[in-house]
């Protein structure tokens, strides 16, 4: 019987084979992107044969969750280290970047073309609500206190009746729009970037970033 708190050779053992699954899983994402994700390839990769490989993951899509849940968790950790440490939205788009540079195939996983035929379970969606609750906090200092559904611009207006996307957050209708532009434009910069459709047009997608973090800081 295992020791609490202790975990015994064969739990480590299948903590290990799990990692190692999951990098050679990362490496076909990169070489073919998630559609192209093959346990079978996988396991011929290891030397192991396709229903042992299944033991550890018992399907595509647990794997790819395992992955996403992964990349959600690393990111949504990122932003709350970020404005633990007093980053304003400025700041938490600098820690942004500078995550999704450090492994753009995760990033692309998350943020990019969704996998065909593939649903992320329910505990996806709350961690990727923790990212965007981080920005509502850094977005409502700056956006002032709530203001009234009829107030604003139309956007807020809006906003303020179709808030299902900003869960239970008290955000004004000024912080949801400040948010929401925040996170648009910068995915928007940064998915340009990382797929390569800056290369040649000779500027540097850096100041370009910071270009878009002044005007949303404004």
């Amino acid at each position: 019987m295992a020791i609490a708190g202790k975990e015994t050779p064969r739990e480590r053992y299948r903590a290990q084979l799990r990692a190692e699954i999951k990098e050679r899983a990362w490496e076909q994402i990169a070489a073919a992107g998630a559609p192209g994700l093959s346990l079978n390839a996988i396991a011929k990769q290891m030397g192991m044969s396709g229903p042992a490989l299944y033991r550890y993951f018992s399907s595509r899509d647990e794997l790819i969750t395992e992955l996403i849940r992964d990349a959600y968790r690393s990111l949504a950790d990122t932003l709350r280290t970020a404005a633990a440490s007093g980053a304003d939205l400025a700041g938490l788009g600098r820690a942004l970047r500078a995550w999704a540079l450090d492994d753009p195939q995760r990033y692309f996983l998350i943020y990019g073309t969704p996998v065909p035929g593939y649903h992320a379970p329910d505990d996806i969606t709350m961690i990727a609500s923790e990212i965007m609750d981080a920005l509502l906090d850094a977005a409502q200092p700056a956006a002032g206190p709530a203001a009234d559904a009829t107030e604003g611009t139309p956007l807020e207006r809006h906003l303020a009746e179709h808030r299902q996307w900003a869960g239970d957050h008290p955000a004004s209708p000024a912080a949801l729009r400040r948010a929401l532009q925040f996170w648009t434009r910068l995915h928007g910069a940064l998915s340009l970037e990382l797929a390569g459709h800056f290369t040649g047009m000779g500027f540097d997608p850096a100041e370009l970033y910071e270009n878009e973090l002044r005007h949303l800081a404004q």
